[in-house]
């Protein structure tokens, strides 16, 4: 039999792709490597699966910034809320979390990747599992694909492989091998979405701790230019970790990192009082000084920080925490203000793809046809998900690209 359409990865963008497919009376087969679909999905959000943000078509779009413009087609076919309506219609009602966070109320990534199984299966696709490709040969007007069990034939083939990402999900980057012997060309590849590790011995010390609102930057010190030397900024809620730090903003900037030329030359800057200016919190500081001055000093701070972040950061500065209010001279002061609001730190790297959540990089898109997903390249041949060079941030961006590339890729073969 000749198969209308084969996709090749089970992930978030082949599920889409080949349900969007075999509804529309295609004939469809699914290609998966694992024994089971969706591996990254069960793994994601901490195994809760943010799906995607509480927002429009647009807001995605200028989230990705440049790479934007390549997903309005895509976000057009199928948009953060007809995602969210077909999770709601396939029996997963959702919750939207700070931060626009959209997860089922279950907080179970299993219940959403059963949804998305059940809904291929009923499309009329047919899946096969275990079944890794091993080999892709284009004839005049078919693809002969050869996998570790048989060949299979077909007019129309969508690759979804992913990226290199979370490895241990089978995603070793086998689809790039496949984009290049049909002539694309690959952007190189970078983890993006993972912690940092950082040099200083005080950071890891602070393994565990949570600071629920801190700024982080990332900056190239050999810039002279103070405003360029800002490779990438956030703020949110940031973890120490036994490594270095993690959390949305540093996974957020950690992109900048992987694809430095010399990460190890770059540093994080945190601030742990965003909500303040460095003037705005040392007035604040003077001020409480001045009318409470016999009190110790960690208790006249302008913002609330975890207990061992204070006393590491009263230790850097060279300021005893116990010293009465009154009694804190001005370069003390500006040492203080310095570490809460401007404390550098020395970057050893980023932790690479194993602990990664995407991929930057992949299959260029100038070569590939935003309005459907077809290679410009070679007619029949289609892309969506993770292979293509498209990331974005955390907080359900790229799982909501994945979607909806793959059902775009699903209505155009």
């Amino acid at each position: 039999m000749i198969w209308d359409v084969v996709v090749i990865g089970g992930g978030a963008a082949g599920l889409f792709a080949a349900s969007a497919a075999a509804g529309r009376g295609k004939r469809t087969l699914l290609l998966e490597k694992n024994d089971r679909l969706g591996v990254k999905i069960l793994m994601s959000g901490g195994t809760r699966c943010n799906l995607t943000q509480d927002c429009d078509a647009a807001d995605i779009v200028r989230a990705y910034g440049k790479q934007g413009r390549f997903l309005r087609a895509a976000l057009a076919a199928l948009s953060p809320p007809d995602l969210v309506a077909l999770a709601n219609a396939a029996g997963v009602p959702t919750k939207i979390e700070p931060g626009g966070k959209i997860f089922p109320v279950s907080n179970r990534a299993a219940d959403v990747l059963s949804a998305w199984e059940n809904r291929t299966r009923r499309s009329g696709c047919e899946i096969l599992l275990s079944e890794p490709l091993l080999e892709i040969e284009r004839q005049t007007d078919a693809f002969t694909l050869r996998t570790s069990r048989q060949v299979h034939t077909t007019r129309r083939l969508v690759i979804t492989t992913g990226g290199k990402s979370y490895p241990g999900c089978g995603t070793s980057g086998d689809g790039y091998a496949w984009a290049e012997q049909f002539g694309h060309t690959i952007i190189p590849t970078h983890p993006a979405l993972t912690p940092l590790a950082c040099q200083p011995e005080w950071v890891r010390r602070l393994k565990g701790v949570t600071v629920p609102d801190a700024g982080v930057r990332v900056l190239d010190p050999q810039i002279s230019s103070t405003k360029k030397a800002v490779l990438a900024e956030r703020r949110g809620s940031l973890l120490f970790t036994h490594f270095g730090v993690s959390g949305p903003p540093v996974l957020d900037v950690s992109r900048e990192v992987s694809r430095h030329a010399r990460p190890q030359s770059l540093a994080l800057e945190f601030d742990f009082a965003p909500a303040l200016t460095a003037e705005a919190f040392e007035q604040q500081l003077v001020a409480r000084a001045r009318q409470e001055g016999k009190k110790p000093l960690s208790a006249l701070l302008p913002v609330s920080l975890p207990q061992r972040l204070a006393a590491t950061l009263f230790e850097l500065a060279g300021v005893d925490p116990a010293q009465r209010g009154a009694e804190l001279s001005k370069p003390h002061r500006r040492a203080l203000v310095r570490c809460i609001k401007r404390q550098r730190v020395a970057i050893a790297g980023a932790l690479g793809y194993a602990k990664a959540e995407v991929t930057q990089g992949g299959v260029a898109l100038g070569e590939v046809d935003p309005r459907t997903m077809q290679s410009k390249l070679v007619e029949g041949l289609f892309f969506a998900g993770e292979i293509l060079d498209v990331d974005g941030p955390i907080g359900g961006y790229n799982f909501q690209a994945a979607f909806s590339t793959g059902h775009l890729a699903g209505l155009s073969v």
